[in-house]
């Protein structure tokens, strides 16, 4: 959930949008989209330190110094299962077809059975979900399992990156990440330009 982080972020914090776009794992100009509000989709914020992903103490160095890197917050090691399928709370069970509808819509790289591991479902449900021959299809709406209380945003994230690794994508996040730095660099050089352009406009005027 990077972009509900840097909403909350952007509205919460006085973070460069570098600093937020490098934690959130964005690019700076999508970050300036949600501060601008001119992103194709809202985003509810989402806080990162209730969620666990940064302490205060962490977001104070952030703030105090421009040029600091925000360090993800490492959770307990959470323990694992060995048998037997994911319990699921009967008040979460109602959740979950809309919570494999929107796994199967933003990641059809994962597989059946890894979404039946994480969600704790059948692979026979999965699959009617999947042909939109579910019987309750027509109530079915795609929402975030991690949102949804269905799983950790851990677990999530562990999970895309095993399938994207096994269908072969995993090189489109590294070659994103090198070019990167490059773009930054150069918005960078493209504001400076830009502040110049506007100073000597306003000498220029004075001068007149």
């Amino acid at each position: 959930m990077p972009h509900a982080t840097a909403a909350w972020l952007v509205d919460n914090t006085a973070l460069t949008f570098s600093q937020i776009a490098d934690f959130c794992g964005l690019h700076v100009l999508e970050v300036q989209a949600i501060a601008d509000e001119t992103a194709s989709a809202k985003h509810i914020p989402r806080d990162p330190i209730r969620a666990g992903d940064l302490t205060q103490a962490e977001l104070d160095k952030g703030q105090a110094n421009p040029a600091h890197s925000l360090v993800l917050q490492k959770g307990p090691e959470q323990q694992r299962r060995t048998k037997g399928p994911r319990y699921t709370p009967v008040s979460k069970r109602q959740d979950k077809p809309d919570g494999i509808a929107w796994i199967v819509r933003n990641h059809p790289e994962i597989t059946d059975a890894q979404i039946s591991r994480i969600i704790g479902t059948t692979k026979t449900t999965i699959s009617a979900i999947r042909d939109k021959t579910h019987w309750n299809i027509q109530n079915i709406t795609p929402k975030d399992p991690v949102t949804l209380g269905l799983c950790s945003q851990r677990e999530l994230d562990a999970l895309v990156a095993v399938a994207a690794k096994k269908a072969g994508i995993e090189r489109v996040d590294m070659t994103f990440d090198h070019d990167r730095d490059e773009l930054l660099e150069e918005l960078r050089k493209e504001r400076a330009e830009a502040a110049r352009a506007a100073q000597e406009a306003l000498d220029d005027a004075d001068q007149g």
